[in-house]
């Protein structure tokens, strides 16, 4: 079994998040890859059992780069195989999508993206939280809260491949 984590950063806070999950799961031995999503442009669906996207929510969303790797992504080669999503957001969003009911988080955009392409979701999203200043640090804990999701994530695959 062999997947990938792709992600996009604008602070490097998605990128820690992103090698965190990458370097777990090799820790669960499952090989894995790790891309920063502009380095992609070669990807081979067919190398991949599942798929690791991640992307800081800015404006409430993903990162136009990630919304144009899902645009590029074909339905066909992914179709059926798991995937997970995360992010890095701040506190005070987080509280105010729930508040409001409103969907203003990259992992659950890229999620949905996700489903329509008939892609399974393995874990609901992780969501990372950043301080609430521009180009703030992860909170503390975050870190372990990925290595966490990334444990749960090695389980659930390894069962699948049973």
């Amino acid at each position: 079994m062999k997947g990938i984590v792709i992600y996009d950063t604008s602070s490097g806070n998605t990128k820690k998040i992103a090698e965190t999950i990458a370097e777990t799961l090799k820790g669960a031995e499952i090989e894995t890859d790790l891309f920063y999503v502009k380095d992609t442009k070669k990807l081979n669906a067919r190398d991949y059992n599942f798929l690791i996207l991640g992307s800081p929510t800015r404006f409430g969303t993903m990162s136009f780069t990630i919304k144009s790797f899902l645009g590029k992504m074909k339905t066909e080669e992914w179709m059926n195989k798991p995937f997970a999503a995360f992010d890095t957001e701040n506190p005070e969003n987080v509280e105010k999508s729930r508040a409001e009911n409103k969907n203003w988080s990259a992992a659950e955009k890229i999620a949905e993206n996700l489903k329509e392409k008939k892609m399974n979701q393995y874990l609901p999203v992780l969501k990372s939280l950043v301080e609430s200043k521009l180009k703030g640090t992860l909170i503390e804990g975050e870190i372990d809260r990925a290595k966490d999701y990334a444990k749960q994530l090695a389980t659930k695959l390894k069962e699948t491949a049973l």
